[in-house]
């Protein structure tokens, strides 16, 4: 795959730089995401990927917390999961 490289529009219309830190590539496996101690999951889907963070679709991100452990498919590992970006259906994550 190649790697996502096209700027940002902003909601005034201005093309702005992307601001992160590393390369993120086109994906789309499932993930879940846990808080609460376990006791609170959410499913949802994986956009694009970097080593730094994510963008993950949902039906709404309301509910989704500020802070949890993310389970990507095929992976053994939980990462730590900040959101850093929030819209209805999808959010941006730094991972921690």
């Amino acid at each position: 795959m190649t790697p996502i490289s096209e700027k940002s529009i902003g909601i005034d219309g201005e093309v702005f730089a992307d601001r992160r830190s590393g390369d993120r590539r086109r994906v789309l496996k499932g993930a879940r995401l846990s808080f609460n101690n376990g006791f609170g999951a959410f499913e949802c889907v994986v956009r694009n990927l970097s080593p730094d963070g994510a963008r993950l679709t949902f039906g709404e991100t309301s509910a989704v917390p500020n802070n949890f452990d993310l389970l990507i498919a095929g992976e053994q590992e939980m990462r730590r999961a900040t959101v850093r970006w929030r819209q209805m259906t999808a959010l941006g994550v730094a991972f921690e």
